[in-house]
């Protein structure tokens, strides 16, 4: 007997591997943690044992075969070099036999029916095919006041053809793979083992001939499932990844089923996240308020409560803040670059590399100060109901000062416009830089709240042109404290 729990563990992980050595082949047995875990838990005195199964049965996807053995047996599958299951699995037993023969045969003996019905179900599924099956999605409820997996597929559809016209993809490949993509809910073998959702989707579409585009956007709608997880591969896929977790973020936040503290029933956080990486990570140049917008109007009139649409913004926008922070970007920097709500999610990596070298000159701080004053300015301006409205006016600018800053804004502008266009962030900042002098020669020569209002009025509104000149990649204001 091993007291050690680790100890333990650490025994059976490595007889496993000697194990699956003396298998050949290149033999390596499948990476389970929860399930060596579990094994660990069940025995003492730990022995392992080589059984096999019949090589037929390897004709059913292997992905139902692991979960077999590994979720009703506890064995562990054996794979070869190449990543290939093999007819052969591994025993945990609790004894140490010098002729284990009866606990291989019995454990044989045992597999056999289970894997006979993994492939009675791929079989009985194929015969009915996924088409044929969208029908029988009216009859179950996604969520009473959602409808039912029928009404959320529609859904799904609509909203997929939408975004495939937006990334130019194929809009007919991308209606079927929504249409199909939660048929294989009411197969047989997903009845059986829920965690081959979208896996048996992709195995039977393409027994009927569907496209691998096709096939592969039912399987990778899913993703990601979980953090770290892969991304969908491929316009298609990636237009019905989207459509799954939009429809799901903004039905549930339109129903006022949001989530609170650590309970989030509907997964609503990992579908936020999930759009999040889709749409930066990809990338993909989608503008996430319009994605929203067309996920709303796919609900029918009256199901969703009005106003609802900032609030999952700001739920969106704080999963973004806390990823991108845990992933080692300044604070500042993060702040700088969400506080301007970019809808455009592929622009904020570069975006956020551009703001540490920007913090970097000698000019940063300064104009990071001069754009917090700006703000507050502003802000105050509107308070009082004088917001700028319009450009500058030439003729009355009296101060060389104002003149200067008014000049050197209007010949630098057209250059940041079209540097921020070519989506060179670092260069656009780096242009600002030549604008510090005459920043400081405004603000140390003219009196911006003047007393005449045409003066006045004229100051705010170049102070609202430099403003919207200066955060055209990130909020300055946020950086002052940086250097």
């Amino acid at each position: 007997m091993i007291a050690s729990f680790a100890a333990r563990r650490a025994l059976i992980a490595e007889r496993l591997k000697q194990a699956a050595v003396q298998v050949g082949d290149g033999a390596h047995p499948v990476e389970d943690d929860a399930l060596l875990d579990e094994v660990t838990a069940l025995v003492e005195n730990p022995a392992i044992y080589v059984a096999e199964f019949e090589p037929e049965f390897l004709s059913v996807p292997q992905e139902c075969l692991i979960l077999t053995m590994k979720q009703n047996q506890k064995y562990f599958p054996l794979f070869d070099a190449h990543g290939k299951l093999l007819n052969r699995f591994l025993i945990v037993s609790n004894m140490q036999l010098a002729d284990p023969s009866n606990i291989v045969a019995g454990n044989q003996r045992v597999v056999r029916p289970r894997l006979s019905d993994a492939r009675f179900f791929f079989e009985q599924d194929r015969k009915h095919g996924l088409a044929s099956r969208v029908g029988k999605l009216d009859s179950v409820v996604y969520h009473n006041r959602l409808g039912s997996v029928g009404d959320r597929v529609r859904r799904l559809t609509r909203l997929t053809t939408a975004i495939a016209a937006r990334l130019g993809a194929d809009r007919q490949l991308a209606e079927q793979a929504a249409r199909l993509c939660k048929a294989d809910l009411v197969t047989d073998m997903v009845g059986e083992f829920p965690e081959l959702q979208g896996t048996m989707g992709r195995y039977y579409a393409l027994h009927e001939g569907a496209s691998e585009a096709v096939a592969d956007a039912i399987e990778q709608h899913y993703r990601p499932r979980f953090a770290g997880d892969v991304l969908p591969h491929g316009n298609i896929a990636s237009a019905v990844a989207l459509s799954d977790k939009l429809d799901a973020l903004v039905g549930f936040f339109g129903i006022g089923q949001t989530p609170t503290g650590d309970k989030d029933p509907f997964g609503l956080r990992r579908a936020a996240l999930g759009v999040l990486r889709i749409l930066m990570e990809v990338p993909l140049p989608l503008d996430l308020a319009d994605l929203v917008k067309d996920a709303e109007d796919g609900f029918d009139a009256g199901v969703l409560r009005h106003g609802f649409v900032p609030t999952l913004l700001d739920f969106m926008f704080e999963r973004l803040r806390n990823q991108l922070r845990e992933a080692g970007n300044s604070p500042a920097a993060v702040d700088a670059v969400l506080s301007l709500r970019p809808t455009r999610l592929d622009w904020v990596p570069a975006k956020l590399t551009a703001v540490p070298e920007f913090v970097s000159l000698a000019e940063a701080s300064a104009l990071a100060a001069a754009n917090k004053r700006i703000v507050n300015i502003l802000r105050k301006a509107e308070e009082k109901g004088e917001a700028p409205q319009g450009e500058p006016d030439v003729v009355l600018l009296q101060e060389p000062a104002e003149r200067t800053l008014f000049q050197q804004v209007n010949e630098i502008a057209p250059l940041i416009r079209s540097l921020v266009a070519a989506e060179d962030y670092t260069g656009a900042l780096r242009q600002l830089a030549s604008l510090r002098d005459a920043v400081d020669s405004f603000f140390d020569s003219v009196m911006v709240m003047a007393d005449e209002p045409l003066t006045r009025a004229n100051r705010l509104r170049l102070l609202s042109q430099l403003a919207g000149l200066m955060n055209c990649v990130a909020d300055i204001s946020r950086l002052a404290v940086e250097k």
